[in-house]
């Protein structure tokens, strides 16, 4: 199982509802911050800081291409989150099994 601490700042960076917004407009291209910003109704600095925490958790990496700074998705620190969410799957599996033995047992 990855470890509780590994996936703190993962899930910190999915816990906003902006910052999962911003994964979802990166999930469609890499853009610079400027085109980020201009989708949401706050200022730069704000939307700079929500960048900065997505950073953080790696789920974005930040190129610099001459003068800008282009944002990308990187997906596989999300293998990190689900691979920790798996790891509690085999409560689900053995809920649903007594589920499906306590309908049975009614028939």
């Amino acid at each position: 199982m990855t470890r509780p601490d590994a996936v703190q700042p993962v899930f910190r960076a999915l816990a906003d509802p902006t910052r999962r917004a911003i994964l979802s407009m990166l999930a469609t291209g890499d853009r610079p911050i400027g085109d980020i910003a201009a989708k949401f109704e706050m200022t730069r600095p704000a939307v700079a800081k929500h960048l900065a925490i997505l950073k953080e958790g790696d789920l974005i990496t930040v190129e610099a291409i001459g003068r800008e700074r282009i944002n990308k998705l990187n997906p596989a620190a999300l293998k990190t989150a689900q691979e920790w969410l798996n790891h509690f799957d085999h409560f689900w599996d053995e809920k649903l099994s007594k589920l499906k033995q306590a309908v049975e047992e009614k028939k």
